[in-house]
């Protein structure tokens, strides 16, 4: 059964992720910890499928004010398919070098910020420049990604790096180059890709130490709470203080 072989292999993915990067994570999550308590941000940026574990993490239930997504339109295709912002287009763009430039011009940055960048394979240009533009500013960079499956693999930007070479640290996904991991019979190309769970998978393992890490602080996170849950009658008060002070930041008061 084909369900069974796919779960098997995200399975093996798990399993792979906490023998081999619990150190990782921590090493990920310690300048994060810094740029939040600092009253700064992470930066979490992504293309693609890849944007979804962006768009997990903040603002989402569970997780706290500190992370700042940014998800540029044109490198999503989750609904746009054919016609204005297609996969076409996506595809071009993701690999125009300059274009991560422009995207980096629009936001404010400070030394003390963090940039969490997800990449399965690492090559495009789109990830590479703002990476490389994120070392400029003097922030840290965490990369999250194929790093061993894409090692012999050229990259597509023109100074020959990969997003990998550009990162302060780098945790590997687990999922082999060939993201799709279910081989169907009467076809060339797999179905079941593993890198988004992968990329999920390593999100929560990375902002529960962050939070750790800052709860052994002494610092107050503001946490997204579960505000449908009956008889929580101060769960809009506490996601309105978590608004609130992510508001606050924005503006940089």
């Amino acid at each position: 059964m084909l369900a069974l072989e796919w779960l098997d292999r995200a399975n093996e993915v798990m399993t792979r992720i906490k023998e081999t990067q619990l150190e990782n994570v921590k090493r990920a999550a310690a300048p994060m910890a810094d740029s939040i308590a600092a009253g700064r941000w992470v930066h979490t940026f992504g293309c693609g499928h890849a944007t979804i574990p962006v768009e997990e993490m903040y603002p989402r239930i569970g997780g706290f004010v500190g992370f700042h997504p940014m998800v540029e339109l044109p490198l999503t295709f989750f609904t746009r398919i054919v016609g204005e912002m297609g996969v076409r287009q996506f595809v071009f763009l993701e690999g125009v070098e300059g274009y991560g430039d422009r995207i980096m011009d629009g936001y404010d940055f400070d030394p003390r910020d963090t940039m969490w960048i997800f990449s399965h394979s690492g090559i495009n240009a789109v990830n590479i420049d703002v990476a490389r533009r994120a070392r400029e500013v003097g922030m840290k960079v965490v990369v999250c990604g194929s790093e061993a499956g894409f090692r012999d693999k050229a990259s597509r930007h023109s100074s020959g790096k990969k997003l990998f070479d550009l990162a302060d640290v780098v945790v590997d996904n687990c999922t082999d180059a060939v993201d799709a991991s279910v081989v169907l019979k009467n076809h060339q190309d797999r179905i079941g890709p593993i890198s988004t769970i992968s990329f999920v998978t390593l999100v929560w393992m990375i902002i529960s130490t962050v939070a750790e890490d800052l709860a052994n602080r002494g610092e107050h996170l503001f946490i997204h709470p579960s505000h449908n849950v009956p008889g929580d009658t101060t769960a809009h008060e506490r996601l309105d203080a978590a608004l609130r002070e992510y508001k606050r930041r924005v503006a940089g008061v």
